[in-house]
């Protein structure tokens, strides 16, 4: 078998089926990421989402039997919204953070991936392959990188010549010797405006990111939102972009490559008010199409009240005061709570008194104390 010539077949494949950007790269261990990661793990920077095993993280043949190399694949995706809805006073919106915008795009790499396979093996039989998107044991980034896909920039992102960081990834390993591309020289040179700009200072020096602090890991957790970040949330219900809005590379940036990607305004930038007391079909007929909802609605919910506070938007104190009732969901009642007070101030103090007679949730009443504090204060600046 020539493998010269059937990577140069499935370079040129990948591009009649769509992937923008396809790169090779050599299947041995990753020793510098697993120092990165062990230093991650240290410090408590890790989202707990990804593998918790670093060394199938960083060593392919754990993972797959035989590896020779692993091949990178990129798409873009919209950095712009066409048609996109305004927000204003009583239909205050909330944002999707572009990854999440059109169809999830685990589903899209999986079915480039899978017509890539099928390729491969038919061209050559006794090829083994195994594809990963996002949810995989190896880092999407790690391998981009080392296949000239892009650079690792500051964001912790990988950014592309053509595309900037607004591309999707996925891998696959396989036991063909594929000849190895060269990676790209890091472009980011003495720019730290994505390191100066995180709203939170999750980006703690140019490449290193404590998830903890990031507002996308935040933004999918289902408990209460800690004190210090739910003023920094803004109207963001799912994920964050402002360390690819802000970086340089991504100037002018904006391609409509996919349909499948492209998204529907009303799902990308939704109501706020609608998304309090809608049911599980609901939540799933409208959002399930999208990366952003596989968390389920409990995280969306939260982080519309939180928007709404964000907003003060006093026309949504009815409904807020309903959940704060109703909802049988701790998190929901109590963060409804602490809206409450933000929003309505010295209006809403007689609202929460008259709610925490009958609530017996220990954290929802301390939710309800931080509502009630708000209202002091505005009472006393009066």
């Amino acid at each position: 078998m020539d493998i010269h010539a059937l990577k140069q077949e499935v370079i040129l494949y990948s591009k009649k089926i769509g992937i923008d950007k396809i790169g090779f790269a050599e299947a041995t261990p990753f020793d510098e990421l697993r120092n990165r990661l062990i230093r991650q793990q240290e410090l408590g920077y890790q989202s707990g989402f990804e593998e918790p095993d670093i060394e199938k993280r960083v060593r392919p043949e754990l993972i797959f039997e035989k590896p020779r190399s692993i091949i990178s694949i990129a798409l873009a995706y919209p950095a712009k919204m066409k048609n996109a809805p305004q927000s204003k006073r009583g239909e205050r919106r909330g944002i999707f953070a572009r990854a999440s915008w059109g169809t999830d795009y685990h589903t899209v790499l999986r079915n480039k991936l899978t017509l890539l396979e099928a390729f491969i093996k038919e061209k050559a039989p006794e090829a083994l392959m195994k594809s990963m998107v996002d949810t995989g044991e190896l880092s999407d980034r790690a391998v981009a990188e080392r296949a000239g896909i892009g650079w690792s920039g500051k964001n912790s992102l990988i950014i592309t010549p053509e595309f900037g960081s607004y591309v999707y990834l996925g891998d696959m390993i396989t036991n063909l010797p594929f000849e190895p591309d060269a990676p790209i020289e890091d472009q980011c040179g003495s720019c730290n405006k994505c390191v100066d700009g995180c709203p939170t200072g999750a980006l703690v020096q140019g490449g290193q990111l404590n998830s903890q602090r990031c507002i996308a890991f935040l933004t999918q957790t289902k408990g209460f939102l800690p004190d210090e970040f739910r003023s920094k949330i803004g109207n963001r219900i799912y994920g964050c972009d402002t360390c690819q809005t802000i970086c340089p590379k991504n100037k002018g940036i904006d391609f409509h490559l996919h349909e499948e990607m492209e998204p529907d305004p009303e799902i990308a930038k939704p109501l706020l008010k609608p998304l309090l007391t809608i049911s599980n079909r609901e939540f799933k007929e409208k959002y399930g199409r999208v990366s952003g909802s596989w968390r389920g609605k409990k995280p969306i919910q939260r982080n519309a009240i939180l928007a709404l506070a964000h907003f003060k938007d006093e026309t949504a104190l009815p409904e807020l005061i309903q959940v704060m009732k109703e909802d049988p969901r701790p998190v929901i009642r109590g963060t409804a709570a602490w809206a409450v007070g933000k929003i309505g101030r010295e209006s809403a103090a007689n609202t929460l008194k008259e709610a925490m007679k009958q609530e017996t949730e220990e954290e929802v009443l301390e939710e309800m104390r931080k509502g009630l504090a708000f209202t002091q204060v505005s009472n006393e600046l009066s």
